[in-house]
């Protein structure tokens, strides 16, 4: 690779901490440094994948997160994301080919996004970036992001079809009805699936006790 693998991963932790050093919590450094620790999880389960790439790519997913949110969305942090990736790591030293497949994980990591994962590095990333989204860590970032947006705790009576995201009506409960209650259904890996079936059951308890609670039921 031209240069020792640890220098590469302590460099694009400084980088990645430098870069996303301005977002909010629900999508800071403290997602990051859990997505690669579920990605590490989900590499021993796959013998075939590179634990190094899984790593870097885990590390420096969302580092165009910033440019998204100072754009006002028009901006994919994927997209953009990758480009920078793959310049940083052949600034480092890193061989084309690996900085080309970091870059594709990248690429290929967003939910929203209809790329197909292609390598088992890529289908990694996926999985642990999604599964950070659900479970009671999925549900407290849910709620992080609706108070950083301003919203609501629930209401129990709103319309999730005519309701808009970043706005007053963007709740955890309307995160978890259009969004995250589909995300088990998308997994890729068989560890992934096995961790989003549990961490599901667990979240569908909880938004079902909080819309009892609301409505006055328990």
């Amino acid at each position: 690779m031209g240069i020792m693998p640890q220098a590469i991963i302590e460099k694009s932790v400084i980088f990645s901490k430098e870069k996303m050093s301005s977002l909010h919590a629900s999508h800071g450094w403290d997602h990051v440094h859990r997505v690669v620790n579920l990605a590490e999880r989900i590499s021993l389960t796959e013998p075939h994948a590179d634990p190094f790439i899984v790593k870097v790519a885990a590390l420096l997913h969302d580092i165009a997160r910033p440019d998204e949110a100072l754009s006002g969305g028009s901006v994919c942090h994927a997209e953009l994301g990758s480009t920078i990736a793959r310049d940083f790591l052949l600034s480092c030293g890193l061989d084309k080919s690996a900085a080309d497949h970091i870059a594709q994980c990248i690429l290929t990591h967003r939910f929203r996004k209809h790329r197909t994962p292609e390598t088992i590095e890529a289908r990694i990333l996926y999985d642990a970036d999604k599964l950070d989204s659900i479970g009671a860590v999925g549900i407290g970032r849910a709620f992080l992001f609706s108070g950083e947006v301003g919203a609501k705790l629930h209401d129990p009576d709103a319309d999730h079809d005519k309701t808009r995201a970043y706005s007053e009506d963007d709740t955890a409960f309307r995160e978890y009805t259009v969004k995250l209650r589909f995300v088990k259904d998308r997994m890729l890996t068989a560890e992934g699936k096995k961790i989003a079936e549990e961490r599901d059951r667990f979240m569908e308890l909880f938004f079902r006790r909080i819309d009892d609670e609301v409505r006055g039921r328990l």
